[in-house]
């Protein structure tokens, strides 16, 4: 079993623009000695914006609520939509909305512009906001690569049942596979580098078990309710970090083998939670890329010459080309 190695979820909440209310639960510039980027390598940046509620927007045409055109280079931004809706635009011609349980991947690799509303339609009604974004590394092999938008529809992510542990015919449980594998099923959006990202939904009394890969880093974050991880309770708002992975080591055939791949986390609904409230995970693990990394503001390279070279860029009129 993978244990826990510390529950993080005391940062203060903050807002990006005006439509983005979010506690950074990850950010690669922090140098604490317990918590830095060598134990969340690949993921740069976690923001998590809990449910907040907009009024209406009386000019949701002309002054929608979010933050407007900013640069990024070298990594990969990751947006899921848990209420409410999120209109995006870029400079490479991608445009779109992310709806309700909708994956916007964008990669910025060389450079791109974009930004990030809340919808037309989203805006006008006001509502439950909620979503998740994620900075994940790009190796320095594709860091100059060209940027895309992968737009992920909800319907296109496979779906997989939770079993509880004591009675395989009962389900408590599904997970989407937005990236990696599991158990053979591959996720809906393409990687750079080996990445896990299953959105778990709970609503059933029970207890199931999930496989990771013992060279992943690996973290959890609990969106919604109150979940007992390896028999601890876990509330909303917080991010297990498990302990460190196994590094791959050089040995024979045989001892490969006979070790195992994986490791287990077991999530449980407790029997006292109301079952008409769902539990609300994501679960994120990725191979260490294991490069150095140079980062301030919306770029991140490997070396401080790079970063310079990217703000030079930038200043004189061409970043991304």
């Amino acid at each position: 079993m993978r244990s826990i190695k510390h529950i993080h979820g005391d940062k203060k909440p903050h807002w990006v623009g005006d439509g983005f209310f979010v506690k950074t639960l990850i950010n690669h510039l922090d140098n604490h000695p317990d918590f830095n980027y060598s134990h969340t390598d690949p993921f740069l940046l976690f923001d998590y914006g809990q449910p907040t509620t907009f009024s209406p927007n009386p000019n949701y045409k002309l002054q929608p609520h979010g933050i407007g055109l900013h640069p990024h280079k070298g990594f990969e931004t990751v947006t899921i939509a848990y209420s409410g809706e999120i209109s995006h635009a870029d400079s490479t011609g991608g445009r779109g909305d992310i709806l309700e349980g909708d994956v916007q991947w964008m990669t910025a690799g060389r450079g791109i512009l974009h930004e990030e509303f809340h919808s037309e339609a989203f805006g006008q009604r006001g509502g439950v906001f909620s979503m998740v974004q994620l900075w994940v590394n790009l190796p320095s092999a594709h860091k100059l690569t060209d940027p895309k938008y992968q737009s992920i529809k909800r319907a296109d992510m496979p779906i997989v049942d939770l079993i509880d542990n004591s009675d395989e015919q009962t389900v408590i449980g599904q997970a989407a596979i937005i990236a990696g594998d599991w158990h053979g099923i591959a996720g809906a959006a393409t990687t750079f580098t080996p990445v896990n990202m299953w959105d778990i939904e709970l609503h059933k009394a029970g207890t199931t078990s999930l496989q990771v890969p013992k060279t992943h880093n690996t973290l959890l974050l609990v969106q919604e309710g109150q979940v007992l991880v390896n028999d601890t309770a876990v509330s909303a708002g917080s991010l297990i970090e498990f302990s460190a992975p196994t590094r791959n080591h050089v040995g024979t055939q045989s001892e490969h083998l006979s070790l195992p791949t994986t490791d287990t986390i077991e999530l449980t609904y407790p029997a006292t939670t109301d079952e008409d409230t769902p539990i609300k995970l994501l679960l994120l693990s990725g191979e260490p890329i294991g490069e150095p990394v140079a980062g301030h503001g919306p770029f991140v390279m490997n070396t401080q010459e790079e970063l310079r070279q990217t703000f030079r860029d930038y200043q004189i009129g061409i970043f991304g080309k």
